[in-house]
């Protein structure tokens, strides 16, 4: 798949996430195979700029592949500022986020609630492509509610606009997460416009990754909540497409060997006592792939507080797991 000048080593593409897909994680996705990994939200609002949680955000030292980093706002001008601001932090693809259901945002009429002001849509974006020579994406959800699904209409917006791709989530803004992604609307956006389209929703395995490449005739698939825990997914679909069959799960070892480098790279990179407290959510991920973890182990290993302590206790977890596979 292409995007603008860029050619991307697969079709399989890591979902911005809001408090997840900070560097460390999009690293260990690429590394397990995502042809790309989408930056967490930067907000356009000119008083964040300078915040340390932005800085961090667009913070790409070192990270290799396509840098893309998602924006988020409502005034076009900002949003233009943001664009040029984040390209010249290194930025190679601006993506603007009409896609998020989250309550904070849309209260703003940011992320999806921009889907039910077709006109600012077209505004925010021929500002956002206009202010930059790198390409600019789009996320969108299907529409705004059950009764409004406009997916098509401003996904002909996005193409007349210049919007180099479009990525389309499964479901209205008033779903949020709730029930199952539909992929009929991404089917009909994919033959209405000539720019690639990538498809996003309830992707968690390689037989659905195929079943939606397929279904809707998409250019590329966009997965999030089901690589948290589980980056190997990326390898796992990119094996099944080209070969048929399943790659081996990892191991138990395997499992452990992966979320000790994680840990080491959130550390390095939030510094102690933040990387502690941000490593607690994919700790739990990780484990969800074993037997329920004593409740005690788990409470033990949230309050830990510094690095060595939230070490010893997962290497604690993981000699009993070790120990119960090969009884």
């Amino acid at each position: 798949m292409r995007i603008g000048p860029y050619q991307l080593e697969n079709n399989l593409i890591l979902a911005p996430m809001a408090g997840i897909t900070d560097r460390p994680f999009r690293e260990l996705c690429k590394q397990f195979g995502a042809g790309l990994a989408v930056s967490e939200m930067v907000a356009s609002n000119p008083a964040l700029r300078q915040h340390k949680r932005t800085l961090l955000k667009a913070d790409h030292d070192g990270e290799t592949g396509i840098r893309s980093v998602q924006i988020l706002g409502t005034d076009p001008q900002l949003m233009a500022d943001a664009a040029k601001l984040n390209a010249q932090r290194g930025a190679q693809i601006i993506d603007i986020n009409m896609g998020c259901p989250a309550k904070k945002v849309c209260s703003v009429a940011a992320g999806s609630a921009l889907m039910r002001d077709e006109v600012l849509v077209k505004r925010i974006l021929d500002a956002v492509v206009n202010a930059v020579d790198i390409p600019v994406t789009l996320k969108i959800r299907t529409g705004w509610d059950l009764h409004s699904r406009n997916a098509v209409e401003i996904a002909r917006i996005a193409e007349n606009a210049g919007i180099a791709a479009l990525t389309i989530h499964g479901r209205t803004r008033a779903c949020k997460f709730n029930g199952q992604a539909e992929h009929e609307t991404v089917k009909k956006v994919k033959q209405a416009i000539s720019i690639p389209v990538i498809a996003n929703g309830d992707i968690d395995t390689p037989e659905q990754a195929q079943f939606v490449l397929q279904t809707t005739g998409a250019d590329a698939i966009m997965i999030g909540r089901g690589a948290q825990g589980n980056p190997w997914l990326f390898s796992e679909i990119n094996y099944f497409i080209n070969y048929g069959k399943h790659l081996e799960k990892p191991t138990v070892t395997d499992i452990h060997s992966i979320l000790m480098s994680h840990l080491d790279k959130l550390y390095g990179f939030y510094g102690n006592v933040s990387g502690v407290r941000i490593a607690r959510k994919h700790i739990a991920w990780y484990f969800k792939h074993f037997a329920p973890v004593a409740q005690d182990s788990k409470m033990k290993i949230n309050r830990a507080q510094c690095p060595s302590k939230q070490i010893a206790l997962i290497n604690s977890a993981f000699d009993f797991l070790t120990t119960d596979s090969a009884a």
